[in-house]
């Protein structure tokens, strides 16, 4: 478990790629904090996990990532119980597709708040800590959109891409204090908000599922396989050991050779 003795906190991780984040890394010993919504129930069940998993501690925070107050208070009480962040993965994210002509202005700014903003305030918030201590990872979801683009999808786009951004200059701020900056940005992740899409896409062209799925969701990726929560997870944990220290301001593709082509 090299991970005994480390703090990691990981936004939107009730579900999906955000909770293969927090199994793995309280796998490898770290005391972890979720964060996210969902039913209260199946999350307590999960944080229980978390701490059988490490042996460690495990919080939970419900703070809005829309919110920079609340942010700021899920990092004082991650500091509170846990200990001040080693770890910080910014993995909120949300999705709204539309033309720019009709794109809704409120759903431009709720985007960027959850997809850009949030980890840019986490990072703010954590990186000092890091600095002090002499190490540090920091890591943003990104995605294949934060290189290529996809109609209909302006803000997303332009959060991903704008991940990118933070990570490389925060990179270069902390370069010389241990602490490393990247995103990894996967493809098309085979998750339960992906899944349920699924019956919608095949009412509204008339399609089956495999149709779906093969002639939709895999068509940009030339492996023809969805990348799993788990792979990005391990990818992270990467990230994490000693030997990714000279890895830093990178973005990462994970996406099965979408943006190879």
């Amino acid at each position: 478990m090299f991970l005994t003795g480390k703090t990691a906190i990981v936004t939107g991780s009730t579900s999906g790629i955000g909770l293969a984040y927090a199994k793995a890394l309280a796998a490898e010993g770290a005391n972890v904090m979720m964060n996210g919504f969902g039913d209260a129930d199946e999350i307590e069940a999960e944080r229980v996990a978390l701490e059988t998993a490490s042996g460690a501690k495990a919080v939970y925070s419900d703070a809005d990532m829309t919110d920079p107050a609340a942010i700021e208070a899920m990092v004082a009480h991650c500091a509170e119980e846990l200990g001040t962040p080693d770890i910080a993965i910014a993995n909120a994210g949300v999705q709204h597709v539309a033309p720019i002509e009709e794109f809704p202005v409120e759903k431009w700014d709720q985007l960027i708040a959850i997809n850009l903003s949030s980890a840019w305030h986490l990072t703010r918030l954590v990186v000092g800590g890091m600095k002090e201590k002499g190490w540090g990872r920091i890591i943003y979801t990104a995605s294949a959109h934060s290189m290529v683009a996809s109609p209909f999808k302006s803000a997303y786009n332009a959060s991903k891409f704008g991940l990118g951004g933070i990570a490389k200059t925060v990179a270069l701020e902390a370069a010389q204090d241990g602490v490393t900056v990247n995103c990894i940005s996967p493809g098309y992740v085979w998750t339960p908000l992906v899944e349920k899409q699924i019956p919608d896409t095949m009412a509204a062209r008339g399609m089956t599922r495999d149709e779906v799925i093969n002639d939709v969701l895999l068509a940009a990726l030339p492996t023809k396989k969805f990348v799993m929560p788990e792979e990005i997870a391990s990818f992270a944990l990467y990230l994490c050991r000693d030997e990714a220290a000279q890895i830093t301001g990178a973005n990462l593709s994970m996406d099965g050779g979408w943006t190879a082509q």
